[in-house]
């Protein structure tokens, strides 16, 4: 079903000009989101504790004290979500299984209603027209495997293991796309190195063992599926992407430029494609030789069907003598008169289109998905109206970048907004708002704003 979004939204003028039939019919376009960050429901029919519930429950860890243990009430308001999806035209929706939902443990017990909770969500998708695409891994571990060392522990291999054939078993009759994990270097760095997200550990001797038992998990969690699912599903994973430029011409900078790249754009997708670990770059970097094993060159790669890229902005990177280990630090963007989201982030529309150049440029990548993308505004409610023209013309001004590399012949085929409704921000708790949709936290109201609006009449080929 579609509906005359023109006439039931209104025309804007900031969103002329762009046609979704440039693109042609197979690319695919949908709203990204995570279990954690909208379900809540942390505590019923059988969940376990994750690493964020702890996390979020210590004093002082998240801004202004926020959980999520409401969240949006996904949970149980799941059906009229999938109808504003099918309302704003949306025909891929993107969302995670929560690990400690279907195995409150991480490992031996199955939690059958948590797995019902999925198989309802999945056929409610199905039976209004959105394609379910499934992350397995949007950082929620399950509190009782990080008693065991979480990601720092080899065994979690197996334990992933396990758990991917668990989800492929029960969904993979009906779920066609499959994306292994979001993002890891954020949950590694920001969890395992600089303590800000959960679990909240640091320091080097957490780090290097972490990005390597994920590298394995990752391609692990990639065979896995592949020896379970029906012919032609499609396995993918995500990397948060980051366009870096140097502060100024000077060698050291452009040096520094370099290793921040290394760190944030090239650490967890090269061993995937075979080329292993850029160690000869990095002196630190190379201490990640003692965690490898015999045989785990190999077993670090996969060769995925397509590759998730999440960018949201660039960095300007300078030397810094007196950063550990990279000697680089990002020069941030409030201090570079530029414009800014509500995340203190630049808003730079051709970031994405570099970001796309830079992985087209590797030969073994055979697809690129634009897995999220999208800005956090000071949003306001006003007679019922969520105005967000910043938002708006973000997101088709990105769109234009993915059309500019897709033009010069990039291997681009899709687009993701982050995300449908305001959610839980992580650390940043609930204060930014990414969504389409505007959500009152007091009585779980929704307002789609208009860069929902727009965004649908564009799928409607309204525009």
């Amino acid at each position: 079903m579609s509906i005359n979004n023109s006439e039931a939204f209104g025309s804007n003028r900031v969103g002329e000009g762009i046609r979704r039939d440039n693109f042609g019919e197979n690319f695919k376009w949908g709203v990204t989101t995570a279990a954690f960050q909208i379900e809540g429901s942390c505590a019923v029919d059988g969940k376990g504790p994750s690493i964020w519930d702890t996390f979020t429950s210590k004093k002082g860890r998240i801004k202004n004290g926020h959980n999520a243990n409401t969240a949006c009430d996904f949970y149980n308001c799941y059906q009229k979500d999938v109808a504003l999806l099918r309302r704003l035209n949306i025909p891929n929706f993107r969302f995670s299984i929560s690990w400690p939902r279907v195995m409150p443990d991480g490992k031996g017990r199955i939690n059958q209603r948590g797995l019902d909770f999925y198989n309802r969500l999945i056929d409610h998708c199905l039976e209004n027209d959105v394609d379910p695409w499934l992350t397995l891994y949007h950082w929620d571990l399950p509190q009782a495997l990080e008693q065991h060392g979480g990601w720092t522990n080899r065994d979690i291999v197996s334990w992933f293991s396990d758990y991917t054939a668990l989800c492929a078993q029960h969904f993979g009759d009906r779920v066609k796309h499959w994306l292994v994990m979001n993002e890891p270097m954020v949950f590694a760095g920001a969890g395992y190195f600089l303590g800000l997200h959960a679990p909240g550990r640091t320091g080097l001797s957490n780090f290097l063992p972490t990005v390597h038992h994920v590298v394995l998990s990752m391609a692990e969690g990639g065979r896995v599926l592949r020896s379970v699912l029906p012919a032609g599903a499609q396995i993918g994973t995500t990397f948060s992407c980051s366009h870096i430029e140097p502060f100024s011409d000077s060698q050291r900078d452009v040096d520094a430029a370099a290793r921040a790249d290394l760190f944030l754009n090239r650490l967890f997708i090269e061993p995937v494609l075979g080329m292993g670990y850029p160690t000869s770059e990095s002196k630190i970097l190379k201490r990640i030789e003692r965690f490898v094993k015999p045989g785990d060159e190999d077993n670090m790669k996969f060769d995925f069907d397509f590759i998730g890229l999440q960018n949201y902005t660039r960095e300007i990177v300078r030397y810094s003598l007196f950063t550990p280990y990279i000697h680089a630090k990002l020069v941030k963007a409030q201090k570079r008169n530029v414009p800014l989201t509500e995340m203190g982030w630049e808003v730079y529309p051709p970031a994405i289109y570099h970001i796309i150049k830079k992985y087209d440029a590797y030969p073994q990548i055979k697809k690129l998905i634009i897995t999220e993308n999208g800005a956090a505004f000071p949003d306001k409610e006003v007679d019922g109206r969520v105005e967000d023209l910043e938002r708006l013309k973000f997101i088709k001004d990105n769109i234009e970048q993915v059309y500019r590399a897709k033009q010069e012949g990039a291997k681009v085929d899709g687009y993701f907004v982050w995300t449908l409704t305001d959610n839980f921000e992580w650390a940043e708790g609930y204060h930014p708002r990414f969504g389409l949709i505007y959500v009152d936290y007091e009585n779980q109201r929704r307002i789609i704003k208009s860069s929902g609006k727009w965004y649908a009449s564009f799928l409607a080929g309204h525009l």
